[in-house]
């Protein structure tokens, strides 16, 4: 039986590291996706109920957990944010529609990245197969010899 190779394993270890790195990002940005479309989904029915709501009083959150009263004059103009600020008015309908593609966007990138995830998962058990492969190799290999292996 052949002597285990250390730099092989050492090298195995880098990878695995790098590929665990890699899985938590793509992690992070999926949550951070799956949070944009929970967002988007939530800002499509509060414009649905603005319209539904007519001229009545609203409550309007203003952060850290703090609403005021509040009366939407227009229900049907909405403005929104399209990237590096800039802000176009749009009608309901239109904020809806476009809320609705960005979700779309969003599913779409998510699906990209779990399937990238998928086969990092798959290289990163493959690597921990040939990892303990190795060690039961060296494992073996001391036995064998009587555990008389370098320190």
């Amino acid at each position: 039986m052949s002597p285990v190779d250390p730099r092989e394993v050492q090298s195995l270890q880098a990878y695995l590291n790098q590929y665990n790195q890699q899985a938590e990002v793509y992690s992070r940005q999926l949550g951070i996706m799956e949070e944009g479309i929970r967002e988007g989904n939530a800002a499509i029915e509060t414009l649905k109920s603005l319209k539904e709501a007519g001229d009545s009083t609203i409550l309007m959150p203003i952060g850290g957990g703090v609403n005021v009263r509040a009366r939407v004059e227009h229900p049907d103009e909405t403005y929104v944010n399209i990237g590096s600020e800039i802000i176009l008015q749009k009608t309901n309908e239109g904020a809806i529609s476009y809320l609705h593609d960005r979700i779309a966007e969003m599913e779409a990138s998510g699906k990209n990245l779990t399937e990238v995830m998928q086969k990092i998962d798959a290289q990163v058990k493959d690597i921990s197969k040939r990892l303990e492969q190795l060690y039961r190799q060296a494992q073996e290999s001391q036995q064998v010899t009587g555990g008389a292996g370098p320190r």
